[in-house]
């Protein structure tokens, strides 16, 4: 196995009543960004979906402790997106005797969050070898500038002669 396997975790609100196309907006604020900086975001976030996906963001994070026993502050929002759910459909009373269809939307709110890969420590770096170096070149020369030629004067006027 060439690369060690990243745990994920996932929560997942499913027939949250809101329109999907208002959730997505606030879930493209918080993909990408570490735990504590996507709930300062969504604290901050006046929309009404920002409550519900702050809940899913505090579940998974609780999902990360309890069953996997990571550290919820080091995690990191590798995916946040929103799904349609179903439209529930009712009717509503109009003028003369008609009445209208109301469509209320539903959304599925997934958030996965990630542990964020430790960079390993670098290496001591060998000495160099002095036998085996490439000989230094010397800098190129600077060419000489090529000279412009003299910009030409216009013919001066001839002056006429008064009578």
């Amino acid at each position: 196995m060439a690369a060690a396997e990243r745990q994920e975790v996932r929560a997942v609100a499913k027939w949250v009543r809101m329109s999907p196309r208002k959730a997505r907006l606030v879930t493209e604020h918080i993909r990408g960004r570490s735990v504590p900086e996507a709930r300062t975001v969504l604290a901050f976030t006046p929309r009404a979906a920002a409550r519900e996906i702050e809940k899913v963001l505090r579940s998974a994070v609780a999902n990360a402790e309890a069953n996997h026993n990571l550290r919820g502050d080091e995690l990191v929002v590798s995916a946040a997106f929103v799904d349609e759910g179903p439209v529930i459909k009712r009717f509503r009373a109009r003028a003369r005797g008609r009445g209208v269809q109301i469509q209320k939307p539903t959304c599925h709110i997934t958030v996965t969050l990630v542990a964020p890969e430790r960079a390993p420590e670098p290496a001591e770096p060998e000495p160099a070898k002095e036998a085996t170096a490439a000989p230094k070149r010397k800098p190129a020369a600077k060419k000489p500038a090529a000279k412009k030629p003299a910009a030409k004067k216009a013919p001066a006027k001839k002056k006429e002669a008064t009578v």
